[in-house]
């Protein structure tokens, strides 16, 4: 999601803001399940293991931020890092694209999963698709009339979550039991890693930030401290939420509700009154994620369609200058994957492009070190955990999921396909 907040005199709470909304868009709604189902017990680790790759890449975006500001996008970092490979800048920014395409079904499917929920219909599949097409529909309409919210609201919406869900945690400690978590690793230690990488894209917003480099009060204090605050704040809440939802019911009882596992988790500890209230958490998250996600990614598809490095069709735009095209393509995109494919392969897919393109930044940052002053041990810390993730998620797909890797490889390789056009030499993006 692009940054939602615009103002001439960011201070470090708005920057969180972004950051945190970011990642709570859906974050947590979406994967905590998916982490149970296939790390079992140790399912807090594998959060923890999403949070040290969060923080080590966070680094990466931090002082390249610094060293180059302006836009703050994974473009511009590749294109000073590799000058004379172009093609990977702009690979990078379609792959985001894609991303983002991958991130809007997340959350339209998340939201249709918590309002069937709340709605009576957790088992019904045809209750959720209406509710997530719906959904994507109704924020179709409010993009093309360029409505936008206002950073105020943003900042309540944000912050109302934090309180929500960090009011659940608390609550929840206490009805932990602790024989219900041990075991620990009851599904194997490489099943940590695997769940880290399926679970990633409940991380990847915090790089938001970096794009309001420009509008910050003081960005060289206040970036590093919205960067790393935002998935600090972020991690402990998902720490401790996956340790509540091992704690309080077994893995079968929240595989059976892995679509809606932060509702279930929150009937033995809250009662019927915790279940409406997450419902409702998890609708208000998603309902501004999936806003955002289509305001801002479309713009930024009309921009590189503009510039040629996408079909030049998607650059067309209203007479009130909404990007109309890309912003029904977006949202088509997101459609799409919301029914045909399920809450595993959209967080597969989308978790392993942003790892790769993550891959891509954390490259950049080491080639730029001298300049940016990155720490060399935590960029190759990042490297390498990122490497064994996708390593093992891509394995884990040949095996099980054979199809959605096969899906995988042939949206990548039209990328690569579409990366032989070469953009506009003034191509800039975002």
């Amino acid at each position: 999601m692009p940054s939602r907040i615009r103002n001439a005199q960011l201070g470090l709470a708005e920057l969180i803001a972004i950051g945190v909304g970011g990642m709570i868009g859906g974050g947590i709604f979406s994967v905590l399940g998916l982490a149970v189902d296939l790390s079992g017990h140790a399912a807090p680790l594998a959060f923890l293991l999403g949070s040290l790759i969060a923080f080590s890449v966070g680094h990466c975006f931090v002082r390249l931020a610094l060293t180059y500001p302006g836009d703050g996008s994974s473009f511009t970092y590749l294109r000073r890092a590799f000058p004379r490979r172009p093609g990977l800048a702009v690979l990078a920014n379609r792959a985001i694209l894609l991303g983002y395409v991958g991130t809007l079904a997340l959350y339209a499917y998340t939201f249709g999963a918590y309002g069937a929920d709340l709605l009576g219909a957790a088992d019904d599949a045809r209750v959720r698709m209406v509710l997530s097409v719906l959904v994507l529909a109704f924020f179709l309409i409010i993009n093309l009339k360029g409505v936008r919210s206002t950073g105020l609201a943003e900042d309540l919406v944000v912050y109302s979550k934090i309180a929500i869900l960090a009011v659940f945690a608390g609550i929840g400690l206490a009805s932990v039991e602790p024989a219900r978590m041990r075991p620990v690793f009851d599904h194997g230690i490489a099943a940590v890693f695997l769940a880290g990488a399926l679970i990633f894209v409940a991380y990847e917003g915090f790089q938001l930030i970096t794009n309001a480099v420009d509008e910050s009060r003081d960005p060289r204090r206040d970036l590093p401290r919205g960067i790393y605050g935002s998935i600090a704040i972020t991690s402990a809440i998902y720490v401790t939420l996956a340790v509540v939802a091992v704690g309080v019911l077994s893995p079968d009882q929240i595989r059976g509700a892995e679509e809606y596992a932060l509702a279930a988790v929150a009937q033995p500890v809250l009662g019927k009154a915790g279940v409406v209230l997450v419902d409702l958490a998890a609708l208000l998250a998603t309902s501004s994620a999936i806003n955002s996600t289509q305001f801002g990614a479309a713009r930024m598809m009309a921009d590189m369609a503009g510039a040629g490095a996408m079909p030049r069709p998607l650059a067309r735009r209203a007479h009130n200058g909404v990007p109309w095209a890309a912003t029904l393509a977006m949202t088509a995109g997101g459609v799409a994957f919301t029914l045909l494919g399920g809450l595993a392969t959209i967080a597969a897919f989308s978790s392993m492009t942003f790892l790769w393109v993550f891959l891509g930044v954390a490259a950049a940052a080491w080639r730029l070190r001298h300049e940016t002053g990155a720490h060399p041990a935590v960029v190759w810390a990042g490297i390498a955990l990122m490497l064994a993730t996708v390593g093992l998620l891509a394995a884990y797909l040949w095996r099980h999921q054979p199809d959605t890797l096969l899906a995988i490889g042939i949206l990548y390789a039209g990328l690569a396909l579409l990366g032989l056009r070469r953009p506009r030499a003034s191509t800039k993006y975002y």
